[in-house]
């Protein structure tokens, strides 16, 4: 049995689906039951919260057996893996691989963004094995349907994507309905152009047609799809920056205006929304990134890829735009998307997608300290009481990589006594600031106690 049947059983003969049209019926379904656990809040509040909008739930009507979760702000602060194939490399067996890698460490969704061969089979497999929501951007199928040709796409060809693949469970899609005909005047100075690829496709669709985009002209006929399979719509950015030098430009704010009319109207049909955010953006600007979308998107999600901070570190793009993410998510970014050391050079392997995966949980969680998220500094003392005791197994297990955490401490310490020792190799045996300091800080505790039992006498 899987683990929403009952929940989605109940709800098998109804024609809108969606959390947020349950929530403003004032049910509070298993989905918001089960994230208000997860998250220490009432459910009543998590109701509330998906009512208004500002907490989403991706849980497709077909993808039964995995554990919701909630992605907003007032919930903790959530991250995103990436995987897929591309034209030149990885298979099935590999993409399956990188889903346990990013669970393992902490992914709380997935988005497979598949561009090479098998694309069905390889959705499939992934939202098979994942116990986490899954997310897609259907343009890239749409357009391998039209051998690659942009301008040959049309709206039943990218409807039926989208329904084919809602079909199939995906939770949530990336759907870039903000790129407007009138916005592509305003890239031509850009350096860097478009770099979203749903932004590109679509961009180049409007200008070979001239005509406006049709998820934007055609976005209710997306609505009708999502309330049937309770799809949660990810506002893509396809006008983001793809440098420091194209941040928050009139490109991206033009499309963030559109995507906050376009939530209205997902809102006004019940159907669940979070909008994507850029990008690469200089670290003075990410607050007001952020504020700018709150205010402009009316408090939806907002859902960001880093931000990159610098552009001068290929190979080590997880450190630039994780730097960009814990400020992103201390100020109110709802989902942070994981960036891989090789970002812009090659699809990422199993240790790439473990040290995007990583990075962005030390991100999320520094953002979550910083937003006094109850609970969530009880495992960083804990973590510090345990190395102030030299209990290194403790330290291990409450690491976000114990395996790594043992091996980097045990690998230059000689054998015997010394691996669990009051000192590690960075000091060594009576270097040991701590171990000095002990002394100091038990005769503190010491003195303490006896003031407090000298007021009671």
């Amino acid at each position: 049995m899987a683990f929403r049947d009952e929940w989605i059983l109940k709800r098998e003969k109804d024609s809108n689906r969606s959390q947020m049209h349950y929530a403003r019926q004032g049910i509070v379904t298993g989905e918001m039951n089960y994230v208000a656990g997860v998250e220490n809040l009432a459910p009543e509040f998590v109701r509330e919260e998906v009512a208004a909008g500002k907490l989403v739930i991706p849980a497709n009507h077909y993808h039964k057996d995995f554990r919701p979760i909630g992605i907003g702000i007032n919930a903790r602060c959530k991250i995103n893996a990436n995987l897929g194939n591309s034209a030149l490399g990885s298979d099935i067996a590999t993409e399956l691989e990188k889903v346990k890698v990013a669970i393992q460490f902490g992914a709380d969704t997935l988005m497979d963004l598949s561009t090479g061969s098998a694309l069905d089979e390889t959705r499939e497999a992934i939202i098979r094995a994942s116990s986490v929501p899954v997310g897609t951007v259907p343009i890239y199928e749409a357009l391998s349907r039209v051998n690659g040709k942009p301008e040959a796409l049309t709206p039943d060809i990218m409807f039926d994507v989208i329904e084919h693949q809602a079909r199939q469970g995906v939770d949530f899609m990336t759907i870039h309905a903000g790129v407007l005909l009138e916005h592509l005047p305003l890239v031509e100075k850009r350096v860097t152009g478009i770099v979203s690829r749903g932004g590109a496709i679509l961009a180049r669709w409007c200008r070979e047609h001239q005509q406006q985009n049709f998820l934007y002209t055609q976005f209710d006929r997306l609505l009708e799809i999502c309330k049937k399979y309770d799809i949660t719509i990810s506002l893509g950015d396809g006008m983001r920056p793809g440098c420091l030098a194209d941040a928050s430009d009139q490109a991206q704010f033009a499309e963030l205006d559109a995507l906050g009319k376009l939530t209205l109207r997902a809102w006004e049909q019940d159907v669940q929304v979070m909008v994507e955010g850029p990008g690469h953006v200089p670290m003075d600007q990410i607050p007001m990134n952020i504020e700018r979308q709150i205010k402009v998107c009316h408090g939806a999600p907002f859902y960001v890829l880093g931000p990159l901070v610098t552009d001068i570190a290929p190979g080590y793009d997880h450190i630039t735009s994780a730097i960009g993410a814990a400020i992103a998510g201390q100020h109110g970014a709802a989902m942070l998307c994981y960036v891989t050391p090789c970002e812009h050079l090659r699809l990422p392997n199993l240790e790439d997608v473990k040290q995007g995966v990583i990075a962005y949980k030390i991100a999320a969680h520094a953002a979550d300290v910083a937003r006094h998220r109850p609970g969530v500094r009880e495992r960083d003392d804990a973590l510090a009481r345990a190395r102030f005791d030299f209990d290194w197994e403790k330290q291990f297990a409450l690491s976000l990589d114990p395996a790594n955490a043992k091996k980097m401490h045990d690998e230059a310490l000689p054998d015997g006594d010394a691996r669990h020792g009051e000192f590690c190799s960075m000091c060594g045996e009576g270097f040991c600031a701590m171990n000095l300091s002990q002394c100091l800080t038990k005769a503190g505790k010491s003195d303490s106690q006896s003031q407090n039992k000298g007021s009671l006498d």
